[in-house]
């Protein structure tokens, strides 16, 4: 070999080893990322992961062994063989680091670390101020509860930034419905508020225009760590998936993408889950948005609808429903419109039995979507129409309820089709945004292993339902029930007591916190179809419902006072004669939240001598007598009900739905 062609080998191969020493570098950086994203997927088939980590170590001894030997030889063919294998082992261990990072990423993007808060200033839109320079001699309210982003945290920095407590009273309240209530009366002039008020007030009788009915004079958001205003964020971070849990499924009436603003105004969909990894068996109970429990929030504890615990954030919520049914809630999950449109289109649709044509907007609000009757397979906007239509069923809300559950009972016996990583990615990268909660990727990641049981129950056995869910059912009766802060009557749905008792009972059984009772015998006839029991659903010897204080106007004074004595309340009557128009508590008010007895004005009351001087004179003995009666006083001026007290309804907060 002559000198140049020796040079020019030795050159070739320098240039060869410095691109091996380049990937060298390159592969060992990559086989590090690998082995680092391999380590965070604890509790994931450990096994594995172990002998690829330690696969993954040798490769790299393996190759920095015969680098420093590459250095010894000029055969080039080997140094180019050697080159094209590092390469080849870069690709790959970019490829399974990259896939772990994406999917790691993306749950944890699915734990939202941050929320932003929104506060507004509402005054009336008559209000002559339009400008936070305005607010001067106004009585502003805001919420007591000195934890609360929207209600406190965030009006205090707006009061102490624009100074006004210098020249305006600043007046806390224990709810947003009284002081609602109160802005719309003139008894203050502004209101510090969520900035979801709308979705929180316009189904109420007499709020529906309340977005054009007031005005914003002023709004602030403000990031923060969910950790920081929530117990309920961290309270389970340390529990394991592998041990029965309880976990909380919110919907939440919004069309953004991205929850990662506060979304607490809608509890409209409430579904609580107890599911046991050891067994695959589960317990789903819709819980009514009606349902009138109390709650956990509000001083003292009063009973209202459970979905105004939502405006008040996720621990008013949950603590609301571990109050009512004794259970400790370890998890909570929410999904906005967009996201059950996503989850469902990145499976390739739900098969469901639609019982009738059904009709919503879209998730966008702005057009219709139809589903026709019979068993199909929906895509994600036809999921939605099947999942939200409530007013269009003949049972309602419970309807709305059965329809909710069958979704999630598709969406999970679909899932169990999905067996390659790149569906996998896909669904996890089309939902994430959509969805909150406070499950830590370590505790999402657990569920590869339910998954596994699953899936490995799937082939070897042909039964469609891979996980055994019994379904619950709070039963209970509707009753028109005159709402303290609100000041209206408005419909509540009453639970019965020995309904929520057997619930209880079948979510501790599920948990492993009560003993099994096997039903040891039942009847069934060979000429009907054999239907599964819903535990809670009775049937109940007793019902549901509270005494509620009648209505008495027009009633004569004979007939009055036998109604008083048969509902068991002291009543005392002003006047002399004639009919009742007037009574110092509400009609359908709870008798057994009465303190003082109940007044009743009579019609046949005489003018008193402050009223004719010259009928004093005259019918002295008669107005002496009427003196005596009007002692008690009266509670409506002018014998007539403030129209705040007048009966009304409250229809759904769920806008769009038909």
């Amino acid at each position: 070999m002559s000198k140049v062609k020796e040079t020019k080998v030795k050159k070739e191969g320098r240039i060869i080893n410095k691109f091996i020493f380049i990937f060298l570098a390159i592969s060992l950086t990559l086989s590090g990322f690998a082995i680092f994203e391999l380590c965070l997927l604890s509790s994931i088939e450990n096994l594995l992961r172990y002998m690829a980590i330690i696969v993954i170590g040798c490769f790299d001894l393996f190759f920095i062994i015969k680098f420093m030997e590459s250095g010894k030889k000029n055969k080039k063919h080997k140094r180019g063989l050697f080159l094209f294998v590092l390469i080849l082992y870069s690709i790959i261990c970019f490829f399974v680091g990259g896939t772990i990072h994406f999917i790691y990423g993306q749950l944890n993007s699915i734990n939202k670390v941050y929320v932003t808060y929104t506060s507004d200033l509402l005054v009336m839109s008559k209000n002559s101020a339009s400008d936070i320079k305005d607010i001067k001699n106004m009585k502003i309210a805001i919420l007591s509860d000195k934890t609360s982003p929207e209600g406190y945290i965030i009006p205090q920095e707006i009061i102490d930034e624009n100074n006004l407590h210098d020249e305006n009273e600043i007046v806390e309240y224990d709810d947003y419905t009284t002081m609602l209530v109160d802005l719309y009366s003139n008894e203050i002039d502004g209101m510090f508020v969520s900035d979801n008020y709308v979705t929180m007030f316009s189904g109420i009788t007499g709020y529906e225009n309340i977005e054009t009915d007031t005005k914003k004079i002023i709004s602030k958001d403000k990031e923060m760590k969910k950790s920081k205003t929530s117990k309920i964020e961290t309270a389970s971070a340390g529990k394991s998936i592998t041990e029965p849990f309880t976990i909380l499924l919110m919907g939440i009436d919004s069309t953004d993408e991205v929850l990662e603003k506060n979304a607490i105004a809608n509890g409209d969909t409430l579904i609580l889950i107890t599911f046991n990894p050891k067994t695959l068996n589960a317990t789903m109970l819709s819980i009514p948005r009606d349902s009138y429990v109390p709650i956990a929030c509000w001083g003292g504890n009063p009973e209202n609808k459970i979905t105004h615990a939502a405006a008040y954030g996720n621990d008013c919520m949950i603590n609301t429903i571990e109050d009512y049914f004794k259970v400790n809630i370890d998890y909570y999950a929410k999904i906005n419109f967009k996201g059950l449109v996503k989850l469902v289109n990145a499976v390739g649709g739900v098969e469901v039995d639609v019982p009738q044509r059904l009709c919503t907007d879209d998730s966008n609000r702005w057009g219709e979507v139809c589903i026709e009757p019979g068993h199909q397979t929906l895509n994600g906007e036809q999921a939605l129409v099947f999942a939200r239509n409530r007013k269009a069923l003949a049972n309602g809300d419970f309807g709305r309820a059965e329809h909710q559950q069958e979704i999630i009972l598709a969406l999970i016996n679909k899932m169990k089709t999905v067996k390659d990583v790149s569906t996998f990615m896909d669904i996890l990268n089309t939902v994430s945004n959509s969805i909150d909660t406070n499950l830590t990727t370590k505790q999402i990641l657990s569920f590869y292993n339910v998954g596994k049981d699953i899936i490995k129950k799937s082939v070897s056995s042909d039964e469609a339902d891979l996980v055994n869910i019994q379904r619950l059912y709070l039963q209970g009766s509707g009753q028109m029930i005159y709402d303290e802060r609100a000041r209206m009557v408005l419909w509540d749905y009453v639970p019965i007591e020995n309904s929520r008792k057997d619930i209880v009972q079948a979510m501790y059984e599920n948990l492993e916190k009560a003993e099994h009772k096997d039903i040891t015998e039942f009847s069934f006839s060979i000429n009907s179809p054999y239907e599964k029991v819903v535990i809670g659903e009775g049937p109940y010897k007793t019902g549901s419902g509270y005494n509620l204080l009648p209505d008495f106007t027009g009633d004569t004074e004979e007939t009055a006072r036998a109604t008083c004595t048969r509902i068991g309340i002291s009543c005392t009557f002003e006047g002399t004669s004639g009919t009742v128009v007037s009574q110092s508590e509400p009609a359908r008010k709870r008798i057994d939240l009465m303190k003082n007895g109940l007044v009743l004005k009579l019609s046949g009351n005489k003018k008193t001598d402050k009223e004719d001087e010259n009928e004093k004179d005259t019918e002295k003995e008669t107005d002496s007598e009427e003196d005596e009666n009007d002692k008690g006083g009266d509670t409506h001026p002018g014998g007539n009900p403030t129209p705040s007290e007048k009966p009304s309804t409250e229809e759904g907060t769920d806008t769009g739905n038909n």
